[in-house]
């Protein structure tokens, strides 16, 4: 059974920064790719980093390229991703996912369907 449980989220100011993580179990890690999406209040879901759980490969859209980095540990079956300076509008709840790779991680990253999730953690950022 895939199971997937984030944690790190948070109260941070603007300019802070927060690790998230997410330990995954049920399944082997290096088989997967692993997705982190958010969704704020009122907004679509959007995914903002993907990682090629097998050689590492990763894709950060434009939206936070230079701030996010997503990483992971496959002996922990750990994938985390680093947010720094953060600004009001990161604020949201923030999902892993995982998926097993069908195309290129752009597209799966971007389109969000048929993943299994996680349950989220809820990012908030304000002075």
């Amino acid at each position: 059974q895939v199971q997937l449980v984030e944690s790190g989220g948070g109260l941070v100011q603007p300019g802070g920064s927060l690790r998230l993580s997410c330990a995954a179990s049920g399944f082997r890690l290096g088989y997967y790719v692993i997705g982190w999406f958010r969704q704020a209040p009122g907004k679509e879901r959007e995914g903002i980093s993907c990682i090629m759980t097998s050689d590492g490969t990763t894709y950060i859209p434009d939206s936070v390229k230079g701030r996010f980095t997503i990483s992971r540990d496959n002996a922990k079956n750990t994938v985390y991703l680093q947010m720094n300076s953060l600004k009001p509008e990161d604020a949201a709840v923030y999902y892993c996912a995982a998926h097993l790779p069908t195309t290129a991680l752009q597209t799966m990253c971007a389109s969000g369907v048929g993943w299994y999730w996680g349950q989220g953690t809820q990012v908030t950022v304000s002075s």
